[in-house]
């Protein structure tokens, strides 16, 4: 059998969108999907927004590419507006979350570097957490799934239970640099770090001297109803990882850091050819543009509690199929009963509603941002319809 021209690393279903319409996909035979999978939270402005479109449209007109051999005033501007909706001091701009995470990774150890210590390298990492698909990033991740095929990995993780805070005390030792976290865990199955757990790893780090670098790259950017989800325990990171939404669906990630956090990136220690390129910036200035304000953010909590609230009501209907809901604003979990892909296939293929499986039996539900009554009502017009008729596989 010959290998199709797309490398088959992905088990691609028979859903073709061709075009997008403001929260719907649009197949190449006519049918329209409902997505509340948003590229995985990256469209987190639907697929027709006129900020975004023409300020990528008008960037691509006048400068798409120059390196970072010259100056930017695209990216510095951008990289201020995130140094001001942010804790941090200073911003790396990625092409891609799994960058973003590299950047991460090597700035945590690169404090401890610069400081003179080489002996702090490892950074402690959590059991169903997803990184990336980088060597680094699978290394970081504890998903068997992930390792297969591309042993030996790189040294210098230990998993530990999430949420889990005894469990990270008994792991530091002389070799730990830091921490690596999701405060909520996206494809492990919208898991919420507690509020213990998260202030917690804020502790050990200010008593060890560690890093605590967050991997936002799936909550952040208004996805949980604040700018970045750090915000909501009452604490700051040290660096944190971001992408997907910031773009609004062009490739975009950045690595953002405290001035003490980044003291061992300096010149030459790290770079990218493409990251921070003026079309980027572009979406990403388009993308602040929209969500960075505080009405848009209450809309996004006030949404998600409307969803979440009717979600919690729906499931006692169906007690066979769904145990809980997680999450937060519109970063939301389905705790299934059960393996959660064949009822994502019955939604795709049988009622036209776009989700995402995640782990731990939790189908994803990552809307667009801008949905509004509207979507809302459709969303649960298919649930309820997909739900009276699922018949689930057999067991075995």
């Amino acid at each position: 059998m010959s290998i199709t021209p797309l490398m088959p690393v992905y088990p691609r279903c028979g859903v073709r969108p061709v075009k997008g319409e403001h929260c719907h996909l649009i197949t190449e035979d006519g049918t329209r999907y409902l997505d509340f999978a948003s590229g995985i939270a990256v469209n987190l402005l639907g697929h027709s927004h006129e900020g975004l479109i023409g300020a990528i449209q008008r960037q691509a007109a006048t400068l798409m590419h120059v390196s970072n051999l010259y100056g930017s005033p695209q990216g510095e501007e951008l990289a201020q507006r995130l140094v001001d909706a942010s804790f941090a001091d200073t911003v790396f701009f990625t092409n891609s979350g799994a960058e973003a995470v590299e950047a991460a990774i090597k700035t945590a150890r690169a404090y401890h570097q610069a400081g003179g210590d080489t002996t702090r390298y490892e950074l402690i990492t959590f059991n169903n957490a997803f990184h990336g698909r980088t060597l680094a990033t699978i290394s970081a991740s504890s998903q068997e799934k992930m390792h297969k095929g591309f042993a030996p990995l790189l040294p210098g993780f230990r998993y530990v239970e999430f949420n889990d805070l005894e469990a990270v005390k008994a792991a530091i030792g002389p070799q730990t640099a830091g921490f690596l976290v999701e405060p909520i865990q996206g494809e492990g199955g919208i898991r919420v770090g507690t509020p213990e757990f998260i202030g917690g790893l804020r502790a050990l780090a200010d008593e060890h001297d560690l890093m605590l670098a967050f991997d936002e790259v799936q909550c952040g950017v208004a996805r949980t109803g604040t700018f970045y989800a750090y915000e909501q325990y009452g604490m700051e990171p040290d660096i944190l990882a971001t992408a997907k939404g910031i773009g609004g669906g062009f490739p975009l990630g950045a690595c953002l850091a405290t001035q003490k956090a980044a003291r061992g990136m300096t010149f030459g220690t790290h770079g990218s050819t493409y990251g921070g390129n003026p079309l980027a910036m572009a979406a990403g200035t388009a993308v602040m543009d929209a969500v960075a304000n505080p009405a848009f953010l209450a809309e996004v909590r006030d949404k998600g509690d409307r969803l979440r609230s009717r979600l919690e009501q729906f499931i006692g209907n169906y007690p066979e199929l769904f145990d809980s809901v997680r999450g937060m604003g519109l970063m939301l979990g389905l705790k299934m009963k059960s393996e959660p892909r064949p009822f994502m296939v019955h939604l795709r293929d049988n009622h036209q509603l776009l989700t995402v499986a995640a782990g731990d039996e939790t189908l994803r539900i990552l809307p667009p941002l801008v949905i509004g009554d509207a979507e809302i009502d459709e969303f649960f017009e298919k649930l309820s319809a997909a739900a009276a008729d699922y018949q689930p596989p057999a067991a075995g």
